[in-house]
Parts: structure tokens; C-alpha cells; sequence
């Protein structure tokens, strides 16, 4: 395909796109058939940008929805419509979610994992639908409706209501942090919900007299959740911190040995595989026989008492992590966010709880700041 063909599709896609992001209108021609167009054209981005199709027999048939396939939406999320790395190979089975590119355009960014694929794939087959208040069905979506469904496709149950859905899984400390799939919430208390679609852009149903479309950020953001752990495990209310990233998010210069002993003990207790990371890194320098003045040892830096608690052997590097995440779990279920949890990893929960946030202490202060840089770096 030329490059005066493929722009010239980007710039259809662009227009298409802005349809859907702008308030509600009506036309001699069908939603359905703007849609159809739609995914049309991003298919031929994908043929385009894409060549490579992997060592397992390229492009396989489509999963669901295959009339409406949403795994090259790239122009309504920022992203290309280009494989995620590692991930070009769909092979017969076909299927989507695992083939999201999150990058710049025509790039290979970071790929959502299966599950939050899922559900951006089943919300994007509901463009165009009318807002209706209490709408629970494809006749018409309210904003939780619309939250609802889509997480039901992936196998998670959801709250019914935006205000309850967003308690669910751990708190995003920013928008920086956030991943496609990922609930943003507005409204002190919370008023209205969507899911988030990478570059600043989410997918919502936004109020009377409008239709579920793509938009921008524009209202101060109440809270971030993230509802998916990595492996597709969904996390309750105020669980802690899951990734919902596929390749290797645990790289914060991990070395290898430990990168699958931060994923399975974050699969296992629902705690981001680069969170953990991060925290090696900043505790240890990534040192399984590390001991600090203070008497802490091993990876993760437990301190005796700490270990004895949780049944760690702070110098084997398997039990220090998989203990590091258990008790980032209950900290983060303690204290409600990632940033306290960390403080409280660092000075202990009874500070947190005693300063009513993270403590005045110059330590744990630039402690929680290295940590979320750490695991900033690497999302």
C-alpha cells in the first residue's frame, strides 16, 4: 500500500473518529454503517502498519463481534491499530484484546492484557448507542450500564452503579500510571464512569441527549481503578494494585531470575508485578542478601518482627516477595491507596494512620517518591 493511500485512510479514520467525539447528531446515514466503516479502514491500517504476522500463521479468523472488530481501532484510543510487541501472531484462533497497539501512531506500544481487550472490544460495539438513563441493553447505556456489560464480557462482575464501581480494584496514582481498560470516575461523590482508551481518551456514556462515543478528559478526575490483575484475575474493592500489562512489566531493571517470582506473586495476591518490582529495586538494589543498619533483610528489606508475621524467610528470594505482596495487599486494603501502602511498607502503618497520610519523615517521603518513579518508569 502506498504511503498517499494510507494517509489518505488515516485521514478517513480521523474524521470518522471525530464523529464519535463530538455530541450526538444525526444523519441520512446509518451509525451502523459509519461504525462498519470504521472498522473497515483500521483493518487496512493494520495490513499496512502491520506486516509482520507472527510465527503462528498470521491473522486468524476474528473473534467476537467480527463485524465490528475493535483490535485496530487505533485513530479512537491514539493508538495505530498495530499488533502489541511480541504479540503479532494470533495464528487461526484469531480473537482480539491481545492485539491493541498503545504507542505512538504506527508504533508497538504496551498491549493491554486479554481480559481489559475484552472489555474495550465489547464497550467500542456499543458506539453510537443513545444514552438512557438506568439503560442496561444495546436500546440504551447509562454510564455504569455501559461499565457493567463490558466487564461482563471479560468474566468480572461489576456494582451496578458508577459510585460502587468505583471502589472496585486498587487506585491509579495518575493518569500517567493508567492503562486502557481502566475505570476513570468523576464527581465528589462519584457521578459518572468510563473506561479509559489510552492517550487521554476514554469511552463513556455521557448524559441525556447524547450516544456512547470516545472523549476526551475534560472534568477533574475523582479516582483511577484498576479492576484487572495481571492473568485476568479481577480484584474486589479497595484490592491492591494490578498491572493489566502485557510484555514485561516487571523490567524495572529487574534481573530475569526475579521477574517471574514478581509475576506470580502478583497474580497470586492481585498486586502489580511492577509494583513489586519497584520496591526491590528501591529496598535492595534488586540484593536477596542485602541487610540494612536497621536489622532488614533480604529482597524486599523485611524486618524480623515483620517476617515472623507473615512466615518469611527474608533471605530466600521466592518467600520475601510473595510475603512483600501479601502484606502490600493488606497495607493497600488498610490504607486505601498505593502511596500510603508504600509509606506504610516503609515507616509502618501505625505512622501512616498516626499523620493521616504518608508521615513527615524525609526517609519514607523520598521512599514512596522513588518507588512510584520506579514503577512509573516502566508503565
Amino acid at each position: 500500500m502506498t504511503a498517499i493511500a494510507i494517509a489518505a485512510i488515516a485521514e478517513r479514520v480521523d474524521q470518522l473518529t471525530s464523529r464519535f467525539e463530538g455530541p450526538a447528531q444525526t444523519s441520512e446515514q446509518p451509525q451502523g454503517l459509519f461504525q462498519a466503516e470504521l472498522a473497515r479502514l483500521t483493518q487496512q491500517q493494520i495490513a499496512a502498519r502491520t506486516l509482520d504476522a507472527g510465527a503462528d500463521g498470521g491473522i486468524g479468523a476474528p473473534g467476537r463481534g467480527s463485524g465490528f472488530n475493535p483490535a485496530g481501532l487505533g485513530a479512537l484510543a491514539g493508538w495505530a491499530g498495530g499488533f502489541g510487541t511480541g504479540l503479532n501472531g494470533l495464528g487461526s484462533t484469531g480473537g482480539y484484546g491481545t492485539t491493541f497497539g498503545a504507542g505512538a501512531a504506527g508504533g508497538y506500544g504496551t498491549a493491554p492484557s486479554a481480559a481489559a481487550g475484552t472489555v474495550i472490544s465489547s464497550a467500542m460495539a456499543e458506539l453510537g448507542v443513545p444514552y438512557l438513563w438506568g439503560g442496561t441493553s444495546s436500546a440504551g447505556w447509562d454510564c455504569s450500564g455501559l461499565v457493567q456489560h463490558a466487564y461482563r464480557t471479560a468474566g468480572v462482575e461489576m456494582p451496578r452503579v458508577s459510585r460502587d464501581q468505583a471502589r472496585m480494584g486498587v487506585e491509579v496514582p495518575g493518569l500517567d500510571l493508567a492503562k486502557p481498560g481502566d475505570l476513570i470516575a468523576f464527581g465528589s461523590p462519584v457521578d459518572h464512569i468510563g473506561i479509559y482508551l489510552g492517550d487521554g481518551k476514554m469511552l463513556h456514556a455521557p448524559k441525556r441527549g447524547d450516544v456512547v462515543k470516545v472523549s476526551g478528559i475534560s472534568r477533574p478526575i475523582a479516582t483511577i481503578r484498576r479492576i484487572i490483575t495481571p492473568g485476568a484475575v479481577a480484584v474486589g474493592p479497595a484490592g491492591p494494585g494490578p498491572s493489566g500489562s502485557t510484555g514485561s512489566p516487571t523490567s524495572v531493571g529487574s534481573p530475569a531470575e526475579y521477574r517471574g517470582l514478581f509475576q506470580q506473586a502478583g497474580a497470586a495476591h492481585g498486586v502489580d508485578p511492577g509494583l513489586l518490582a519497584a520496591v526491590a529495586k528501591v529496598e535492595s538494589g534488586f540484593n536477596p542478601s542485602a541487610v540494612s543498619p536497621a536489622g532488614a533483610k533480604g529482597l524486599m528489606q523485611f524486618m524480623p518482627a515483620t517476617a515472623s508475621q507473615f512466615g518469611v524467610d527474608p533471605l530466600d528470594p521466592a518467600s520475601a516477595v510473595d510475603g512483600a505482596a501479601r502484606y502490600l495487599r493488606r497495607l493497600i486494603d488498610e490504607l486505601g491507596s498505593v502511596e500510603l501502602a508504600l509509606a506504610g511498607y516503609n515507616a509502618g502503618p501505625g505512622n501512616v494512620r498516626k499523620y493521616g497520610g504518608i508521615p513527615p519523615f524525609a526517609e519514607t517521603q523520598q521512599y514512596v517518591s522513588k518507588v512510584l518513579d520506579a514503577w512509573r518508569s516502566n508503565s
